[in-house]
């Protein structure tokens, strides 16, 4: 069953890649999308025997490395922890592919797009099925190249070739932070299989080792590098800057990489090395504070921008960040269980936003739309389930994960757990202003677009409905029913060892008894981003107009990012160029090709060209020559004789 639910994507992805001319685009389109419906059927089950029944295990494919001591096989490791994400990227992406059939029905490119789909998730179930940091790895670079093709997809499109080469370049960085740490542990443990890493925890919690003439602690060393790692593909702060631009991809792509796959790997990676994580305070107290300000940031951006898949962009990268503060504080149950929820209502609002563009004939600006929940009422309901669900409305999916990660940030005892607290506090405040901000400015009002275009708007057909229903019931209800399971009284015997947590860790029994203050609080910010948006933008839309000219500085702070973009290309893109410039001119163009084989080889060129000259062709011109030779040798002779 197992083996079936990784390898039916990658045997999809074969199909469409390598026959996709044959068998023509629609059974591409059929055979991706059904076996990743019977991937993700089989992941409910795997759910089931594993999370339910207890019944964890390992599933050996194939002897896969041996050199000198080490020795890799490429095993399926079988917990909870993977159940959880089979369950969530299998599912999700089954219901993109599903969607992608209506939405990408015009692109004549259709079997490779499905291809790349397929190979995507086949490569996040490598990354999530792996019994050991190098098969991990393996699936890590997988999703990095998939990315790549499917945000670059549209490779006509300048601007989508320049994301895609950011978001791989990026990564890049996280990536070499990965790598070092993976060198690490196989320097300090001689292995890299989870167990055996996992049971040198304690020994490496007293390790030290020197580097340039320091003595740094190994096992903090090393959970820093993986979270490098996790950083880069989980778009934390200051390694974000690939996440918003990724939207130049088609809207699917959107809804995969945010929901269900990429960016969750990071938090997969922390969670799954919580042994070594929980052993080191230091670790965990940065990741508290990267993952705060990464909710904070996001969220401020997302209030101004007005690309309607850049507001829910930077809303994924806002609600990693609380995932990672879950993390940090040792919550890391409730981290995965907003993972599980956030799957749900992200992807139900970027594939909503999907259908919203596909209405709107491509328009994806929030000031040219307005007044559409009349003409496409099936999408504007799913679009305000899955903001009630971000926002965290009582009993709906995000209220029970992201109010947990809340609640967990005040109870815990970690050092910068109140500055995570404070920082959370806000970006829900911001989250509901934005979200709201969202769905007044794309479905209230009067229309700002063209008669034209209004003419136009029509509701997206039942493949592209059918997904989004399905994610709506998740996003309404996968909180209420799950969260028991996650961080309740049955979690213990749900998570049945996977997760470690120290006997000083009680942040999961404390969350449950702060004050009654703590819990009302996300619900008072809910509500006031709520008013704050219906005021701004029903009640006086003139009002965020003469604000942003009032505050001119701050407004475009935020609508450019905190100017991110342009402090990387002036301390890192610049000086790289100019570097390459000198090498290429000064050193390939004036040493290598002025002086080297290059260089030889033109001048003998010219030298022939010369003596090639003296060939005239007239007799006259060789006898002169010979005359002159003759001359010249009595005139030798003759000198030579006195």
């Amino acid at each position: 069953m197992y083996q079936a639910i990784v390898f039916f994507p990658l045997l999809g992805a074969l199909i469409a890649g390598l026959f996709g001319r044959v068998i023509g685009h629609r059974n591409s389109e059929y055979i991706t999308t059904g076996l990743l419906i019977i991937s993700a059927l089989l992941s409910c089950v795997a759910f089931v025997d594993v999370g339910v029944n207890g019944n964890s295990g390992k599933v050996l494919v194939l002897s896969w490395l041996q050199s000198g001591s080490l020795s890799i096989d490429w095993t399926l490791r079988i917990d909870t922890l993977t159940v959880v994400m089979l369950v969530v990227v299998t599912g999700v992406s089954s219901l993109v592919h599903v969607y992608s059939i209506g939405y990408m029905s015009h692109d004549e490119h259709r079997a490779r797009f499905f291809a790349y789909l397929s190979l995507f998730t086949f490569m996040m179930l490598m990354l999530v099925t792996a019994d050991n940091f190098l098969q991990l790895f393996f699936g890590w670079e997988g999703v990095g190249l998939a990315s790549y093709l499917l945000i670059g997809f549209w490779f006509k499109k300048a601007s989508a070739n320049a994301a895609a080469m950011k978001a791989f370049v990026v990564n890049r960085v996280g990536d070499f932070g990965l790598i070092l740490g993976m060198s690490a542990i196989y320097y300090s443990v001689g292995s890299l299989q989870f167990d055996e890493v996992f049971a040198a925890a304690g020994a490496l919690a007293n390790g030290k080792f020197d580097f340039l003439g320091m003595t740094l602690p190994m096992l903090t060393t090393i959970c820093l590098l993986l979270f490098m790692g996790a950083m880069g593909k989980s778009a934390q702060f200051l390694l974000h800057t690939w996440l918003p631009d990724a939207m130049e991809g088609p809207t699917p792509v959107s809804a995969l990489i945010h929901a269900a796959t990429m960016v969750t790997a990071g938090v997969f990676l922390v969670a799954r090395c919580s042994p070594l994580f929980e052993m080191s305070q230091t670790a965990l107290n940065v990741v508290i504070v990267i993952g705060a300000i990464t909710a904070f940031f996001a969220a401020t951006v997302g209030l101004v921008q007005n690309d309607i898949k850049r507001v829910i962009a930077y809303s994924t990268c806002s609600q990693l960040g609380y995932m990672f503060v879950g993390l940090g504080i040792g919550a890391y149950q409730a981290a995965m269980f907003h993972l599980f929820t956030h799957a749900f209502f992200k992807a139900l609002l970027f594939l909503g936003a999907g259908s919203v563009i596909h209405a709107m004939g491509d328009e994806q600006d929030m000031r040219k739309m307005g007044g559409l929940r009349q003409l496409i009422p099936a999408t504007f309901l799913m679009m305000f389930i899955g903001t009630i669900a971000l926002t965290g409305f009582p009993l709906t999916a995000g209220y029970f994960s992201k109010d947990a990660i809340i609640e967990g940030a005040f109870a815990a005892h970690a050092g910068p757990h109140m500055f995570a607290f404070a920082l959370l506090i806000i970006a829900a405040f911001f989250t509901s202003f934005y979200s709201w901000r969202l769905m007044f400015l794309t479905f209230f009002g009067a229309p700002r677009c063209s008669n034209e275009t209004l003419s136009h708007v029509h509701e997206s057909p039942p493949v592209m409905l059918v997904p989004l229903i399905v994610l709506a019931f998740g996003a309404l209800l996968a909180g209420l029913a799950f969260s028991g399971m996650f961080i309740g009284d049955a979690q213990t015997a749900f998570w049945n060892g996977t997760i470690f947590t120290s006997a000083d860790n009680h942040v999961l029994h404390d969350l449950h008894n702060v004050p009654t203050w703590v819990k009302l609080l996300p619900l008072v910010m809910m509500l006031s981003g709520f008013v704050l948006a219906y005021i701004m933008y029903i009640r006086y839309p003139k009002w965020p107009g003469e604000i942003a000219e009032q505050h001119d500085l701050i407004y475009k702070f935020l609508l450019n990012k905190w100017y991110f973009d342009e402090i990387y290309d002036f301390l890192f893109v610049r000086p790289a160029k100019w570097i390459a410039r000198v090498l290429w001119k000064g050193g390939d163009g004036a040493i290598i090709d002025g002086l080297g084989p290059d260089g030889i080889a033109s001048s003998v060129m010219r030298i022939t060209r010369r003596v090639v000259g003296l060939q005239t062709g007239f007799v006259y011109h060789y006898a002169f020559v010979m005359l002159l030779g003759v001359a010249s040798f009595v005139t030798w002779l003759m000198l030579t004789a006195q």
